[in-house]
C-alpha cells in the first residue's frame, strides 16, 4: 500500500493516505475502501506518523486523505498534521469530508490555522442515481447548495445505470459552480456495483479535453494520485 506521493502534473502538492476510524456513514454501495479503516488507535497513529514523516513541504500544499472523512482521523494524528504545517511551512491543506459533516468544516479550519480546500464525494448531482443506486446519504438539493459548503466535488463516471446525459450534466455543473473538481473513472471492486466499459470508452473520448483543464483532475485508475493499491 503506497501512502505517500507527490502530484506534479496539476495543482502541485504532496499527498498522504492515512488510516482512520470507520466512516460515519459507511454504506455507499460502490465503496470497499472501508477495509482500510481501523479501531486500533495506537496502531493507526504509529502508521500515520511514519507516513507523515515523509512530508517535505516542498510545494507548500498538502492533501490528506483517508477511507472516509477527515473528521474520522485520530486526534493524535490531527495534532501531528498541525505540527507539520508549522514545521514544513504548509500554506494550504486539502481534506475530504462527507456531506454529513458540512456544519463542522470551519471547526477544522480553525484548528489547523491555514486555508483548507474541502473535497466532497458527490459522485453525481443526479439525486435518483446518487441515492437510489449509490446510496450516498447526501441529501443536498443541487450543486449550488454543495458549493455553499465545499470547494471541490469528486464525481464518478462509468457505472452501469449511469447515462451519458448524467455525466454531461455532472461535469457541466462542476465546472459552473466550483473552482476545482475531480473525476474518477469507476474501477470494479468487491462490491456489486459494476463498471460500464462502453460508457467509460465514450467518456474517455468525449471528455479527453479535461486532461488539459487545470481545474479538473481525471483519475483513470484508483492509484493515479500515487497512493493506494
Amino acid at each position: 500500500m503506497d501512502r505517500y506521493s507527490k502530484i506534479t502534473n496539476k495543482n502541485e502538492r504532496e499527498i498522504v493516505l492515512l488510516k482512520a476510524y470507520p466512516c460515519a456513514w459507511g454504506k455507499c454501495s460502490f465503496c470497499d475502501y472501508t477495509d482500510d479503516n481501523s479501531r486500533n488507535e495506537e496502531e493507526m497513529v504509529e502508521l500515520n506518523n511514519s507516513v507523515l514523516d515523509q512530508i517535505t513541504g516542498e510545494f507548500g500544499v498538502l492533501e490528506v486523505i483517508n477511507s472516509g472523512s477527515c473528521f474520522e482521523i485520530p486526534k493524535p494524528t490531527l495534532a501531528r498534521i498541525k505540527e507539520i504545517i508549522k514545521e514544513k511551512n504548509i500554506k494550504r491543506l486539502f481534506f475530504e469530508s462527507h456531506w454529513i459533516y458540512k456544519n463542522r468544516l470551519q471547526e477544522m479550519r480553525d484548528y489547523m490555522g491555514i486555508p483548507i480546500t474541502y473535497k466532497i464525494g458527490v459522485e453525481s448531482f443526479d439525486h435518483e442515481f446518487r441515492e437510489g443506486i449509490l446510496n450516498k446519504h447526501a441529501e443536498f438539493k443541487d450543486a449550488a447548495e454543495v458549493a455553499a459548503y465545499f470547494d471541490s466535488p469528486c464525481l464518478m463516471v462509468g457505472i452501469k445505470g449511469q447515462t451519458k446525459e448524467m455525466i454531461r450534466k455532472d461535469i457541466e455543473l462542476a465546472l459552473k459552480h466550483f473552482e476545482r473538481a475531480t473525476v474518477n473513472v469507476y474501477v470494479n471492486n468487491t462490491t456489486d456495483i459494476k463498471r460500464d466499459d462502453e460508457l467509460v470508452d465514450w467518456f474517455c473520448k468525449e471528455f479527453r479535453h479535461l486532461d488539459e483543464n487545470p481545474k479538473v483532475e481525471v483519475l483513470y485508475n484508483n492509484t493515479d494520485f500515487g497512493v493506494g493499491d
